[in-house]
């Protein structure tokens, strides 16, 4: 089989891709952003700071910026991920200043790698709130990864509330961040990080589940799905038809036709 990458929807300080690739398609190389992988199959097999790891299926890996490494299948049968590079820039601002964190033991597996899912999941578009989200989720991996703790405090709730019912009342607007900002009185990443801890998602990703249900009250009302797409701030029906299924677990038109069966 030949390799093959494929790259997803990125935006500035974020470039993400797939690949599926066999033998050593890697020379000892480095590159001066973070890396954030996540294994879709076979054996990923690396070299780092002088030791050999292996990262199997749905174990991460995390590569410091500037750290020389390579990578190899560990088996003839080659190996497939998913991978984010991220500008460290980016990730020492949602840290407040902090310094950046260092992984020493670069593959990790656990309850934390399931916070920073979005990070892997090319199918969505990154405007300026996704891209928010995806460096705040990847800056606390990377934050619990090398050991540390991550920020605690005090949730500023009026604010937070401010902020989630500015996108309620119009959820096809597309909400720039700067608004948002000046709507709670917060950094983007600190609004970022304090809304997920007190609503238990992301301001983008509840936008898109407001979207998503006015489109079904849409569609239940007798709109077409690529009307209901339109009206409600989906760039299409293919994109609202992704963000449905993994919303919801069926496609709109099977949801449809089950209505208009009953």
């Amino acid at each position: 089989m030949a390799d093959r990458i494929r790259p997803a929807p990125s935006a500035p300080g974020v470039e993400r891709l797939e690949a599926h690739l066999h033998g050593r398609p890697f020379a000892p190389h480095r590159h001066d952003t973070y890396a954030i992988g996540i294994t879709l199959a076979g054996v990923q097999s690396f070299r780092f700071r002088g030791e050999t790891w292996h990262c199997l299926p749905g174990q991460a890996h995390i590569l410091h910026p500037d750290e020389l490494h390579d990578g190899r299948a560990g088996t003839e049968a080659g190996f497939a991920y998913r991978i984010a590079y991220l500008d460290p820039a980016l990730v020492q601002r949602a840290l407040g200043g902090r310094p950046l964190p260092f992984v020493a033991q670069p593959v990790v597996d656990g309850a934390g790698l399931r916070a920073a899912a979005a990070l892997w999941d090319l199918e969505t578009t990154v405007d300026e709130a996704a891209r928010v989200d995806l460096i705040v989720a990847a800056a606390d991996l990377l934050v619990v990864a090398a050991g540390g703790d991550l920020p605690t405090g005090h949730l500023d709730l009026p604010a937070l509330e401010r902020v989630r019912a500015r996108i309620a009342a119009d959820p096809a607007g597309e909400h720039p961040l700067a608004a948002l900002e000046r709507e709670a009185g917060l950094t983007r990443w600190t609004l970022a990080r304090q809304f997920r801890a007190a609503f238990g998602t992301s301001p983008s990703r509840y936008r898109t589940l407001r979207r998503l249900d006015a489109a079904r009250r849409l569609v239940a009302a007798g709109a077409g799905l690529a009307e209901a797409a339109t009206a409600t701030g989906f760039a299409d029906q293919s994109h609202m038809t992704r963000q449905w299924k993994r919303a919801w677990g069926l496609t709109p038109a099977r949801w449809a036709a089950a209505l208009a069966a009953e």
